[in-house]
């Protein structure tokens, strides 16, 4: 391709790793990103950030990405981003005077704190580049699972019983007079109020589990949320867009037992992601709507994932959002879109063309 066409290429910042517990995922996500981004459109500027939170400009290989070996200074140079509203730019820190790439849209390929929190999109936002995905206060919303609750009930729509707790220090017979206290009781479920990929979730089924299981979540997060367990299946919508939204096919996951933890998210040793789901037409159509109403309850825009759980009498109930979902091949924000007819490669195209359109 010549320099007048490569010249015309948009220039897309992509973030990927993090000091978060969700490193490893974001880096198979960016690579799944990397090999299916248009090329004919679009220049990947890549920036990796180590687990202790270094910044690099990276211009190694994607399968490097994958096997967590890009740290090597041959293909790494620090960089910072420039806070200056109008510059939209990197800042490569090699010599006396930093060298400029310019920037013309950010797609953060981050999961959990410190990337899909809101903290990377408010720094984004305060340089005025324009951002694919959820901005700094949906981001925040949707990864604060207490708070999500809290305002897609006051949507109308149904959310699991709850009850948040900040003391790691509570005994056994403590906790289980504030779950009585609360109307709840096993088997429940105890999760780190922000976090994601199912780290530090336990499903409780006797009071003896309760405290190991919620030890564990304060690994993970200085809150934990108590709470009920849904009978049913859980059921998902990927859905992209800010003004006009798109939505794809409804799945849903099977379980062997227990309940989709981190193993089963990325192996499927003993369930099934079925997508379509197995559910009437009506009932997708019901899901779908109620989807799209959490998505905007919660100020979503560019794309998320929207998690419910479907229950034997076929009522909806809220689990929680993802505003940046697995983005491998086998991922299931991708997956849904392609069962409504959209490649990888178009959802990224719509993805990125939406956040240009909307800033």
């Amino acid at each position: 391709m010549n320099t007048t066409m490569q010249s015309k290429k948009l220039r897309v910042l992509v973030f990927f790793g993090g000091c978060s517990s969700e490193y490893g995922v974001s880096l198979s996500s960016a690579a799944g990103v990397l090999l299916h981004l248009d090329r004919e459109q679009y220049q990947p500027v890549t920036v990796g950030i180590t687990q202790e939170g270094k910044w690099y400009y990276y211009t190694g290989s994607t399968e490097e990405i994958l096997s967590d070996t890009w740290q090597d200074e041959k293909f790494c140079i620090p960089c910072v981003l420039s806070p200056n509203r109008g510059e939209r730019c990197l800042l490569l820190l090699k010599g006396a005077d930093p060298e400029r790439i310019s920037i013309d849209i950010a797609l953060p390929v981050l999961h959990g704190k410190n990337g899909e929190d809101g903290t990377l999109q408010g720094l984004l936002e305060l340089a005025g580049i324009p951002l694919a995905g959820c901005g700094t206060l949906a981001s925040a919303l949707c990864m604060d699972k207490d708070r999500a609750h809290r305002l897609v009930s006051l949507a109308g729509i149904r959310v699991p019983r709850s009850l948040v707790l900040d003391s790691p220090s509570l005994t056994e017979d403590e906790l289980m007079r504030e779950i009585s206290y609360q109307g709840l009781s096993c088997p429940l479920y105890v999760k780190p109020v922000k976090a994601g990929s199912s780290y530090g979730v336990t499903k409780v089924n006797t009071p003896d589990e309760l405290r190991d299981a919620y030890l564990l979540s304060f690994q993970y997060d200085n809150q934990v949320i108590l709470e009920e367990n849904i009978e049913g299946f859980e059921v998902g919508c990927a859905v992209l867009g800010s003004r006009e939204l798109t939505i794809g096919e409804v799945d849903e996951i099977q379980l062997a037992g227990g309940f989709f933890d981190f193993t089963e998210k990325y192996t499927l040793k003993t369930s099934s992601i079925h997508v379509p789901a197995r559910i009437s037409p009506e009932k997708a159509k019901e899901v779908k709507d109620t989807a799209a109403r959490i998505y905007r309850a919660l100020g979503c825009s560019g794309f998320a994932r929207v998690d419910m759980f479907l229950t034997p009498a076929g009522e909806i109930v809220f689990n929680e959002v993802n505003t940046i979902p697995g983005f491998t091949a086998h991922s299931r924000y991708p997956g849904m879109m392609k069962a409504a007819g959209y490649s990888f490669n178009e959802v990224l195209t719509m993805i990125l063309e939406d956040a240009l359109c909307s800033h």
